[in-house]
């Protein structure tokens, strides 16, 4: 019978230790963007998976193999200088400073879209579940809660 050690991270100095239990601006902000994202799946695939049958899986395949080479190119262009913070800096130093402050509005319109479908989903699953509630209902709640 061979005897175990067992290891236990306790045990480790304070000052060994890299795990901190905080989430950072930038964690929240993918988690959201995850959110986001699985909402739309969700509400959108469905029917779309409905209507054009299953090969709607081969277009998703396709987008994402393209978006895929989108993220690497500006990837690329982040490594190419460090000074970048956000896309709409990509725009600002490559097309000039109006596109810059056109990406970045264009990008918080977005977000308040995507805010507003995120509520009325969340107002379709809860009729779905509770049919008697009222639409305006459910997206005070989800308002509220936000």
């Amino acid at each position: 019978m061979v005897d175990q050690v067992k290891v236990v991270a306790d045990d480790q100095a304070p000052a060994e230790q890299s795990l901190r239990r905080n989430l950072t601006n930038r964690h929240i902000q993918l988690i959201a963007i995850g959110g986001a994202i699985g909402t739309g799946l969700f509400m959108g695939s469905g029917k779309t998976i409905s209507l054009a049958g299953p090969s709607i899986i081969f277009v998703y395949m396709i987008i994402g193999f393209m978006l895929f080479f989108v993220m690497r190119a500006m990837g690329e262009l982040l490594l190419s200088n460090l000074e970048y913070k956000s896309f709409s800096d990509f725009a600002s130093d490559l097309l000039g400073p109006w596109a810059g402050y056109f990406t970045g509005w264009t990008y918080w319109f977005c977000w308040v879209v995507t805010g507003m479908a995120d509520v009325v989903a969340i107002t379709a699953y809860a009729q779905f579940w509770f049919p008697d509630l009222s639409d305006w209902v459910a997206s005070l709640a989800v308002i509220v809660l936000l």
